[in-house]
């Protein structure tokens, strides 16, 4: 009797080891399925991606930072965007376009007389410039010239309803001439000023050029840190006629260096010239 019993105990016992022995060839319930082959792991990679290839969204869309801005098809051909707008010396001309969204953050009211009564935009300079722009009044009235301003800044919005008037009387190449594409304009820079007599005689008119007071301006407004930024017999340089009414900040040193040379601002940083 107790070999029988015996016996059914060691057949039970067999069988639950079969059983075990079985259930190791398959994965238990809810466990993660096998990994993927190497290939296939690759393509479900969050990290991995496929390389950028020349026109494709993704290469366009990934640019280096130091790249330079591309200039906008049919409208700003050739021309480049200015990467630092904020700087005293940067080169504003039909080649180097002001950022669409640019706008001067230390615009003051430089206390010096205009040929207008009005507190208006075209009254405000950059700080610095403001400063030396109160010198150079002075400095005139000391040698019995007076000066008044007649515009310094313009927003772009201005610059662009100028432009468009300019063009409508005269013709976009006859307007491109004497005014300024929106965002290529110095007075959009906050550190450029038109002057004329105190009288307003001959404001931003040809004739100024004639006057003591643009005769004083040439001699003296390196003094004071300004160039007249459209010299006569440059215009193939800078690409705009002669206007001795219009005078830059650039700081005393820049301002002297480029004075001592008869140059224009293009040449001394060395730019291409505007037209040849």
């Amino acid at each position: 009797m107790m070999n029988k019993r015996s016996l059914a105990a060691m057949a039970l016992l067999i069988s639950v080891s079969l059983l075990s022995a079985c259930g190791k060839d398959k994965a238990p319930a809810g466990s993660p399925a096998p990994s993927a082959s190497p290939s296939a792991a690759a393509s479900q990679s969050p990290t991995a991606k496929p390389t950028p290839t020349a026109g494709s969204p993704s290469a366009s869309s990934s640019v280096s930072p130091s790249a330079k801005p591309s200039a906008t098809p049919g409208k700003n051909d050739g021309v480049q965007v200015i990467a630092k707008p904020e700087s005293i010396t940067v080169l504003v001309n039909k080649q180097n376009m002001l950022p669409d969204n640019y706008n001067p953050t230390d615009l003051v009211y430089p206390d010096i007389p205009f040929t207008f009564k009005e507190k208006l935009e075209k009254r405000k300079m950059r700080k610095e410039a403001a400063e030396a722009i109160e010198q150079l009044f002075a400095g005139a009235k000391k040698d019995d010239i007076s000066l008044a301003g007649v515009s310094a800044y313009r927003s772009h919005a201005t610059q662009t309803s100028l432009f468009n008037s300019y063009v409508k009387k005269d013709g976009l190449e006859k307007a491109k001439t004497y005014s300024a594409v929106p965002g290529t304009s110095e007075h959009e820079t906050g550190l450029a000023i038109d002057v004329s007599g105190s009288d307003g005689k001959c404001a931003a008119q040809d004739c100024f050029g004639g006057t003591k007071e643009a005769k004083w301006l040439a001699e003296h407004a390196h003094e004071y840190g300004f160039i007249i930024r459209y010299p006569k017999g440059k215009d193939k340089i800078t690409g705009y006629q002669y206007e001795p009414w219009h005078i830059r900040y650039v700081g005393t040193k820049m301002a002297k260096e480029i004075a001592d040379k008869g140059s224009t601002l293009e040449e001394h940083l060395n730019a291409v010239p505007v037209s040849k």
